[in-house]
């Protein structure tokens, strides 16, 4: 049983965007974003209780609408058809699901018994006039979003595979769930989410004491607590009820239309797919209103939830919209009358500007990179982990390409095993251990890039370590593009240190390093040290280690040790292990004395000056062999 929707405290604006969706499934769904234990999935799950019935026929697995069924449903086709009224199908998307098991495929069973070819409905067709729920989105493979993209795009499942050719409707609302710590989305998913919600656990303390008094009650009795809340459950059931119907009637002035408009191109969107959202948006809340006329604030309120999420950014920009510079949109575009605000903006005064509020004091800026620096690791990958840096032989997700005799398959390919059982003995059909074949797939893998900075004193001045900084956001952007993980080392004073542990998140990485301080001795050989532990300790990604350094170690890691042969032992012990390197050697000046280049070449890597990293159009390889 589902913790009452009505019982939530607090979370208003996702409470509305998710009432929106319930009003308007055509908005596209909503995009649920913020910390764990947010109550993201409690609110997202408990919407459903109160949904209003849809009519469909028992036992129909595409959920069709009983005036339109599906062509290759058996049972809205069939004779005595009867509809009721049934809940909404909400239907969880499970980051670990196989395509078939999403798409639909040929129903084993039938086959087995020698019927014709049988089409077996996936989670698409069950998710159909209802709700299709992910949590943690942003971790979906990238061959199930492939799929989302091409449904959500044409509102139709269109299946091609093993002899079968079915396409059946397939429109739902898509709910997700993430937190930014995992990474963010693919743009193209991103965008089809009509509208984004971001949630953070309240800081009032009385809030949070009720959060807590209202969780306890209701696992103390779920039954009593969620009987004690009907009656307002109903009523809201109700509104969403009165708002369908009304939202037909609900009109938009051509005036509202053009402001909404103009506020997409003022915030730069590429994608009029915001406008449209938009659009739909505020009828939606006028209809919520019980209202028939869309209001300025209702396409202000829209403007929230449609924006955010589409406005252009940088890779390493915070997501969000200006609220200030929405509210000067809203002002100048609109007559007096119609003006949002209660007083009259002084004319004497210039408007705020957006860029430098409350912003985070640095240590030391970081350069813009002059150019994208890419990572190119020449020897494939054979991992399962989901990415787009390394083509994966043999994964365990991803397009199946062929399929080869085993007789015992972790991947079962359906089509090849009873091919092989009918051409055997297609008299008797029966499978045998060995017409069974497995599944061989390809994709595409992440790595765990490793940087290992440098933030001692040999470093020099302040422009020096503006100019790394710079250097590692370049490599940064290239790891957010790939989806890969990063962490990142910091070493000065007398011991290395985790300034960000392994995360998907770039954004977190890049902005850990903005505030890196610097100054002190260079305990390097710490710092490749504690590398290779954090190598060793995690499997399943393979890793890559970007080492920037001019490599005057000063601090040993054993009493009484030579710094400078313990970092190289290391080093070496780092390239026996197969570990992929790359060095950039941060030292400065007319005399240099080389130390960063005898560390790469004790790790068996690449060696590249800052200036040389800033070279248009660099590659970057980085050889080795994954393990």
């Amino acid at each position: 049983m589902n913790f009452p929707f009505t019982a939530i405290v607090g979370q208003t604006q996702l409470k509305t965007a998710l009432l929106m969706c319930a009003v308007d499934p055509s908005l596209g769904g909503v995009l649920i974003r913020g910390d764990k234990g947010s109550a993201k999935s409690t609110a997202a799950r408990a919407l459903t209780d109160i949904l209003p019935l849809i009519s469909r026929v028992p036992g129909c697995a595409f959920v069709c609408s009983p005036d339109i069924p599906s062509e290759h449903c058996p049972v809205c086709n069939g004779l005595d058809v009867m509809a009721v009224a049934s809940p909404v199908p909400f239907i969880t998307l499970p980051l670990g699901a196989t395509e078939d098991r999403v798409v639909g495929t040929l129903d084993l069973q039938q086959a087995l018994k020698g019927a014709e070819r049988v089409f077996q409905p996936g989670l698409l067709a069950a998710a159909h006039r209802g709700i299709l729920y992910i949590d943690e989105v942003n971790l979906l493979p990238d061959h199930l979003v492939d799929v989302l993209l091409d449904v959500a795009a044409m509102g139709v499942n269109s299946v091609q595979r093993e002899g079968l050719s079915v396409t059946h409707p397939a429109r739902f609302s898509l709910i997700g769930t993430m937190n930014l710590e995992e990474g963010d989305l693919r743009p193209q998913l991103l965008d089809r989410f009509g509208l984004m919600v971001e949630v953070a656990a309240p800081r009032d303390k009385t809030v949070r004491a009720e959060v807590v008094r209202r969780r306890i009650a209701f696992e103390a009795d779920t039954a009593g607590y969620a009987n004690s809340w009907q009656d307002s459950q109903h009523s809201l059931r109700g509104q969403l009820v009165a708002a369908q119907q009304l939202l037909p009637q609900v009109l938009m002035a051509d005036a509202l239309l053009a402001l909404i408009s103009h506020i997409c191109c003022e915030f730069e969107v590429a994608s009029l797919r915001a406008d449209i959202v938009i659009y739909k948006a505020a009828r939606t809340l006028a209809a919520l209103a019980g209202r028939i006329q869309v209001t300025p604030e209702d396409i202000r309120t829209a403007a929230e939830l449609a924006l955010p999420h589409r406005r252009r950014r940088k890779p390493f920009e915070q997501p969000g919209l200006d609220q200030e510079r929405l509210d000067e949109l809203m002002q100048a575009a609109l007559p007096p009358q119609h003006s949002t605000d209660d007083g009259e903006p002084d004319p004497n005064t210039p408007p705020p500007e957006a860029d430098g509020l409350d912003a985070p004091q640095q240590v030391f800026a970081a350069d813009p990179a002059t150019a994208m620096a890419t990572i190119k690791v020449d020897s494939p990958a054979r991992h399962s982990a989901s990415g787009k840096r390394n083509t994966a032989l043999h994964a365990t997700r991803g397009q199946v390409v062929r399929s080869v005799p085993d007789s015992q398959p972790s991947s079962l390919a359906l089509a090849a095993t009873l091919r092989s059982a009918v051409l055997r003995d297609g008299s008797d059909f029966h499978i045998q251990a060995d017409d069974l074949h497995q599944q061989i797939r390809t994709g595409k893998t992440a790595n765990l890039i490793l940087f290992v900075v440098d933030a001692s004193g040999s470093m020099a001045a302040q422009r020096r370590m503006a100019a790394v900084k710079g250097a590692v956001l370049a490599l940064l952007t290239d790891a957010y593009q790939h989806r890969d993980q990063v962490a990142v080392i910091a070493f000065r004073g007398e011991a290395a240190y985790w300034l960000l542990p392994p995360t998907r998140s770039v954004e977190l990485a890049e902005q850990q390093l903005q505030d890196l301080p610097t100054g002190g001795r260079t305990p390097l050989a710490h710092a490749l040290h504690l590398a290779l532990e954090a190598v060793g300790s995690r499997q399943g990604l393979p890793p890559l280690l970007v080492l920037l350094s001019d490599g005057k170690a000063n601090v040993a890691l054993q009493e009484g040790g030579d710094p400078w042969q313990e970092s190289l032992a290391l080093a070496h012990l780092c390239a026996d292990s197969g570990l992929p390197a790359l060095v950039l050697d941060t030292e400065t000046g007319y005399l240099r004395l080389g130390k960063a280049r005898q560390l790469a070449q004790a790790l068996r890597a690449d060696c590249l000056t800052l200036e040389e990293l800033s070279a248009e159009n660099l590659v970057l390889t980085i050889r080795g062999q994954l393990h």
